[in-house]
């Protein structure tokens, strides 16, 4: 169970270079759908299964709504991949960046197969991603309304921004 945690940490971590070193939103869209699998994978083995549905359905949604605006107002005909020279320079000198941190902070890292929730609840009945998902929604539905009602009020205010200077709110006279 530690090597696929590790695993998945590692394409995570590998998914995120991908993300800062691509200057194409086609592609570092990919990679953030790559980051979010990778996360899911690492919270289902945690033992938050719901926690890991909720993680990928909002942040999945989510990237959906940013992949259709960038892709709208990028029109790039070849877009630069990752075998593009400057992608490839990105990747190296955030890749070097890490394995720096790394060497410094590996002194007070380590894993043991015991960390990992759930482990000894396997008779257990219930489950603490559950509890916490029932406390939220009774507890601070309020605050989850007021949140998406933002939400929805943001996504139309940046609707309205970039429709067009002729057409939008904002007009040069």
């Amino acid at each position: 169970m530690l090597t696929s945690v590790l695993l998945f940490l590692f394409g995570w971590v590998v998914g995120s270079i991908v993300v800062a070193a691509n200057p194409s939103p086609y592609f570092a869209a990919l990679g953030l759908v790559f980051v979010a699998g990778m996360g899911g994978s690492v919270l289902l083995l945690h033992g938050a299964s719901y926690l890991c549905f909720v993680l990928l359905l909002v942040y999945l949604g989510g990237m959906l709504v940013v992949f259709a605006y960038t892709s709208a107002m990028a029109a790039d005909p070849y877009p630069e991949t990752l075998g593009s020279l400057g992608v490839l320079k990105g990747l190296v000198v955030y890749s070097s960046a890490l394995f720096v941190m790394c060497i410094f902070l590996w002194r007070g890292w380590a894993a043991e197969s015991g960390d990992f929730a759930f482990e000894g609840d396997a008779l257990s009945m219930s489950r603490g991603d559950v509890e916490g998902v029932a406390f939220m929604y009774s507890a601070g539905g309020w605050t989850l309304m007021m949140c998406g009602w933002g939400l929805l009020l943001a996504l139309f205010v940046v609707m309205e921004l970039i429709r067009g200077p002729s057409r939008g709110a904002l007009r040069a006279h």
